[in-house]
This record gives C-alpha cells, sequence and structure tokens, in this order.
C-alpha cells in the first residue's frame, strides 16, 4: 500500500504521509518536529498571598454577578 505524497507547506519537500506521522498533516517531518530552546523552563508561579487570593475572588464575584445579572435580566 503507497501512501499519499505530499509537499510541504513550509520548505516544500516532497514526503510520505505515514498514519502514525506526529505532527501536522502538511509538514514534512523534520519541519513537524518541535522547536528546542536553549532557556530553561519557566518556573512555577509564586504562592500568592491572602490579600491577593481575596481581591481575586472578589474580582471573581463580581463578574459572576454582572454575568448573571446581563444573563437572566428581566426585560420587561
Amino acid at each position: 500500500m503507497s501512501f499519499p505524497i505530499k509537499t510541504c507547506v513550509i520548505c516544500g519537500e516532497e514526503f510520505e504521509l505515514h498514519p502514525d506521522k506526529p505532527g501536522f498533516a502538511n509538514r514534512c517531518p523534520s519541519c513537524s518536529e518541535p522547536e528546542t530552546s536553549d532557556e530553561p523552563e519557566p518556573e512555577l508561579e509564586q504562592p500568592v498571598d491572602f490579600a491577593e487570593r481575596k481581591a481575586e475572588a472578589d474580582r471573581n464575584a463580581a463578574r459572576r454577578r454582572a454575568i448573571r445579572d446581563l444573563l437572566y435580566r428581566g426585560d420587561s
């Protein structure tokens, strides 16, 4: 069984599209490889103190209240 021949949209190289090929179907295997960066992984988020959590909770509550009011207001 022959596989369909595709042309890479990035480099223009022709390649066979195999069923278990990782990446995009319109890119050749070399262009589908994930880019590796020399930068270290970003560190995890710093712990949030009580005041920031409280402020965020208040903002979220206000946001939920505004959405609820918009969705369920009576247009009478």
